[in-house]
């Protein structure tokens, strides 16, 4: 090892001269030096820091090399050597490298940042490490800064506050600490007792330097709350020190800090509301007139979130009405701002987006204001609204009416833009950004919902020009090159995000309730409603292939029903296009949009319940309520739009996705469905699947399951019995005829792996898996009868497929879905025909698994999906313990009940007996596994009772193999104060389950015991 620290520093020189060319080699660029030049480059290093007392050797280097990284890594040297050959050491030794150290950084200003952290971090490292033996006094440390701090040189007061940073985060949070190799027991102490001794003299010591650092201003005595004085300082400090990146985010973390404070701090409202005034004032004093750094965005953004979220609503409100006023504004000021550099750092690809992250705050910071109608007025801050709605449409148009792809001078950007399969839609990307947004359009509504019409109006009535063009320059040229399609590129970005902003106006979030009109919208339509005339309103929502203003009275129409019939328009265009044969010239990314839009107003608008409303517009229950002709056209032009997308979009899987989404959402309600199965074209989409027949055939395998779960529900529509029975002919009678025909061939089980063959298997267990999905409780009794014949089937496959596992995958996820859908409304005699269906599942699938390989221990989820899935079933099958809407096989009734049996099974039972079948398939590699994530990793805490659940399992399973993995652990500990301590841990953990059995009460008590493993010895093993 650096041949024993170089003879104890006798071969220093040379030492230094191979590290420094070591150093070249490191620092040079990748065309310069090849792979195997700097792996020996990275032994060299880790070889010198592994050397044993390189004390004296360091030393030299940090007092000759002229090498930054060498005196880096020389740092990184004596701070792990310490640390490893502390018990070696006497304590003189150490306390004079200490004094070393400091003095070396003391005495150099110019040592190049990141080498003066590292040197003061390893001073921090040794008195942490002291004080595990005590034998060093962190006073001893605190006396020495406080001398630094009153020295009135500002280079030695910088030293001062990094010698304090450096504590800090050595002390702080287990992310902080370094890895030192000591247990995470041993941090967490050092944390507690730093926390409970030294805490407070480093405030102390802090708020000394900010005094020395505001020595010129004559602070206001009459401050007696002592974080009013500090929050005083930290404010003229961080204006005379924002130039300094590092030390502006650091100020300005310790701001935010300030403005969440709260609880027995503050004696009682006043005293918070004075608190609250000053530090708004003096937040206002610092930004205003400035202009706001790129590395000030997001703790200038926290800050205004803590002041808005932390503080009570009616402390915020006490504060004068003034000033109040000026901070909204600010707040308003500061959200345009931030957007439009947020915007630019998209154009210019940043990787550290600090205003997006800045802007994301402010929104969110909004959205806590103006939800709460208690405190503020309505109308409150509906002007403010207007102006960041307006700026976030600005920064989201192209030029001439928006900034979007313009950089900081006004020059547009690339011409191209690469856009990765990999990346996340912006619907999805942008959702809590474009849920505010919506939120504040919605708050000033007068304003925001004519201005999204008119520019949609506006970009449809281009985009068809620009089609139209295009198709006549095609026409005369049809050889002619390549088509400019920057136009039109703008026109589509400009219409995506307009669709956006439109959808999250129009149509909250709805996960698992019932999605209502927003009550802004509702109000603002009936505000209206008088000026309205209701015809004119139909004539432009039916007449999408006309422009509105070519309509007689199009202004007197409702606003929204307008602004829902721009994007009808929108899709006009599009279908259109495609009639025309210029669908090459359209953008997939709109047709997305279209169809997302259209589904999340359907779900919220279209036939609309009146009950669920106090009040209702009168012209959005004449175009699209119950019973009337608008809602019947609307479904059939919605359902046009579906099959013609499915046509034509087929190889677009996320188009095609959204396309059947929307069919689903047509469907899905029966009032809904009543109207989409008197369309001829429903008919007729449900006979060409059943075919399977082009372009349906060419659909990906998840959207063919999407769309028969639509076709499924929308069977169970109102019909007459001979209609009723014609539909399931058409439309299950296939699928069922084509399987057997597939299944029932005599050399099946030879031609089972052609392409064709295996290709019509998986389209049918994706179709099983579709109608599973599409089950209610009136129409579970059907589906069920014709699934069970299936799941008879399925289990003969497993045999057939058994080495195949994305089949048995698949088959398996078949009896996953129709226990998770059916299972709570089947009574007795029904259930026990589903058990006994899994339970053969499970036996075939243990036969066939019994001491398979896995592959790879560490592929987790693709290797164990079988098992995942295995365990969902029976988690599904379990459910029925807890949620049971059976009456007997009363829903059955008149569908072949199945014979009544005198057996009482329950859901536990078949659990109990399917867990027996599986266990054995739980391999001791998993037992490994989750042995090392718990005693040996540092892992989530909340991850424990689930890890602890299945180690139990494990344990039970693999008894010898537990024994072995304890005793190999032991083994290694060479401290014979841990080995004991260890032991006595893990004799303690088994000792109220020995032996280990599957049984609740021994599985508790194992639990309560490891969490006092986990307290007593968790962090011995985990090392940092």
């Amino acid at each position: 090892m650096m041949a024993a620290a170089a003879a104890a520093a006798g071969g220093a020189p040379e030492v230094i001269a191979q590290l420094e060319n070591a150093a070249k080699v490191l620092m040079a660029p990748p065309s310069m030096v090849n792979n195997e030049q700097r792996q020996h480059a990275e032994h060299i290093f880790l070889s010198f820091r592994k050397s044993k007392s390189p004390f004296a050797v360091c030393k030299h280097i940090l007092e000759t090399s002229k090498v930054d990284y060498v005196l880096f890594q020389a740092a990184t040297a004596i701070m792990e050597a310490v640390v490893r050959e502390w018990i070696l050491l006497e304590k003189a030794s150490i306390e004079s490298l200490r004094t070393f150290l400091l003095t070396y950084v003391l005495q150099r200003p110019n040592l190049q940042k990141y080498v003066r952290e590292q040197i003061l971090l390893a001073v921090a490292v040794i008195v942490k490490r002291g004080s595990l033996d005590k034998s060093i006094d962190c006073k001893s440390i605190f006396h020495e800064v406080s001398q630094l701090i009153s020295s009135g040189n500002p280079t030695v007061q910088t030293l001062a506050c990094s010698i304090l940073t450096a504590l800090l985060s050595e002390f702080s949070s287990s992310s902080k600490t370094s890895n030192i190799g000591l247990s995470m027991e041993f941090h967490g102490n050092c944390k507690r007792i730093f926390q409970e001794d030294d805490l407070r003299q480093i405030f102390m010591l802090t708020v000394e330097v900010l005094q020395e650092f505001s020595r010129r201003e004559n602070l206001n005595a009459q401050m007696s709350s002592v974080f009013q004085r500090y929050l005083a300082l930290a404010n003229q400090v961080h204006r005379k020190i924002r130039e300094d990146t590092d030390m502006a985010q650091d100020s300005l973390q310790c701001l935010a800090q300030l403005a969440s404070l709260h609880g027995p701090v503050f004696p009682d409202e006043g005293s918070q509301v004075d608190y609250l005034a000053h530090f708004i004032e003096g937040l206002l004093n610092t930004i205003n007139g400035i202009e706001i750094e790129d590395s000030e965005a997001v703790g200038i953004s926290s800050i205004i979130s803590n002041l808005i979220t932390v503080f009570p609503r009616n402390i915020l409100t006490a504060i004068p009405n003034e000033l109040f006023s000026s901070f909204v504004n600010c707040l308003a000021h500061l959200t345009c701002s931030f957007g439009r550099s947020a915007a630019l750092e998209e154009v210019l690809d940043k990787d550290d987006m600090v205003y997006m992250e800045a802007y994301d705050k402010l929104l969110e910071s909004w959205l806590t204001l103006v939800q709460d109608d208690k405190h503020f007025h309505k109308g409150f801050f509906t002007q403010h609204a207007v102006q960041v709605f307006n700026s976030y449409i600005q920064c989201h148009l192209a030029a001439p009416d928006g900034t979007r792809n313009l950089t900081a001078n006004g020059v547009a950007s690339r011409e191209e833009e690469e856009i990765s399969e990999l990346q996340e839609d912006d619907r999805d990307q942008f959702c809590d950004q474009l849920a505010s947004v919506g939120m504040l359009g919605r708050i000033a509504a007068e304003h925001c919902i004519p201005l999204l019409t008119s520019l949609l109006e506006d970009r449809v009535t281009r985009l068809h020009g620009q089609l139209q063009r295009h198709q006549q320059q095609l026409l005369a040229s049809p050889a002619s090159g390549s088509i400019d399609n920057k136009v039109l590129d703008d026109l589509y970005e400009d219409i995506h995000w307009l669709i956006l902003v439109t959808g999250y106006l129009l149509a909250n979030d709805t996960q698992g309730e019932t999605p209502l009109i927003p009550p802004e919208v509702m109000e603002y339509s009936i505000k209206h409603s008088a000026e309205v005339d209701i015809n004119t309103t139909l004539q432009i929502l039916g007449s999408p292939g006309e422009k509105a203003s070519s309509i007689p009275g199009y202004n007197r129409t409702d606003s929204v029903i307008r602004l829902l019939s721009a994007i009808l328009r929108v899709s006009e265009v599009e279908s259109r296009a495609i009639r025309a044969n210029l669908t090459h010239l359209l953008s997939p990314q709109m047709g997305k949009d279209i169809v997302w839009f259209l589904k999340r107003w359907a779900k919220t608008y279209l036939l609309v319940d009146e009950k669920l409303y106090d009040q209702i517009s009168l012209p959005f229950s004449t175009a699209f309520g119950a019973d009337t002709e608008g809602s019947q056209w609307i479904v059939g032009y919605l359902l046009e739009k579906v099959i013609s997308n499915l046509a034509v979009w087929s190889s677009e899987q996320d188009l095609a996705n959204d396309t059947v989404q929307l069919l689903v959402t047509l469907v899905e309600r029966r009032e809904r469905a009543n109207l989409v199965i008197q369309c001829e074209n429903w008919w007729n989409l449900a006979k060409q699947f059943a075919r399977r027949s082009p372009p349906l055939h060419y659909l990906s395998s998840s959207v063919q399951r999407t769309l028969m779960k639509a076709l499924v529900l929308g069977g169970f529509a109102h019909m007459d019995t001979e209609t009723k029975q014609q539909y399931w002919t058409e439309v299950l009678q296939p699928l069922q005829q084509r399987f057997l025909n597939v299944i029932n061939q005599e050399n099946f089980q030879q031609i089972c792996q052609e392409e064709e063959v295996k290709q019509e298997i998986t389209a049918t267990l994706e179709a099983l898996c579709g109608i599973a999905e599409a089950t209610q409780i009136d129409n579970v009794a059907i589906l069920f009868n014709f699934l069970m014949d299936f799941l008879n089937n399925c289990i003969g496959l497993m045999e057939v497929y058994k080495n195949t596992p994305e089949t048995v995958n698949l088959i398996i996820e078949v009896f996953v879905e129709v226990a998770h859908k059916q299972i709570c409304y089947l009574g007795e005699a029904k259930a026990m025909n589903l058990y006994e269906a899994c339970l053969t599942l499970l036996q075939v699938y243990s036969k066939n698994n019994l001491g398979r390989q896995r592959i790879d221990v560490t592929a987790e989820e693709d290797q164990y999906q079988d098992l995942l899935l295995i365990m969902e079933l029976l988690t599904n099958l379990l459910s029925k313990e807890f949620i049971d809407f059976s009456d007997t096989d009363e829903v059955f009734r008149g569908h072949e009940p199945g014979q009544v049996t005198n057996r009482s099974v329950s859901a536990a039972d078949v659990v109990l007996y399917g867990v027996n079948l599986v266990l054995p398939l739980m391999s001791q590699d998993l037992l490994k596994m989750v042995f090392d994530m718990l005693v040996l990793q540092k892992h989530n805490t909340e991850m424990t009772t689930a890890a602890g659940e299945a180690f139990y399992t494990l344990v039970c399973l693999h008894q010898a193999e537990y024994s072995e993995l304890v005793e190999t652990l032991l083994s290694t500990q060479q401290d014979p104060v841990i080995y004991q301590r260890l032991a006595d841990a893990f004799n303690k953990l088994t000792a109220s389950s020995t032996p280990p059995t599957l049984d609740r009460k021994q599985k508790m008590a194992f639990l309560k015991s490891l969490e006092e493993f986990m307290a007593n010895v968790g962090g011995l093993l985990c090392v940092k």
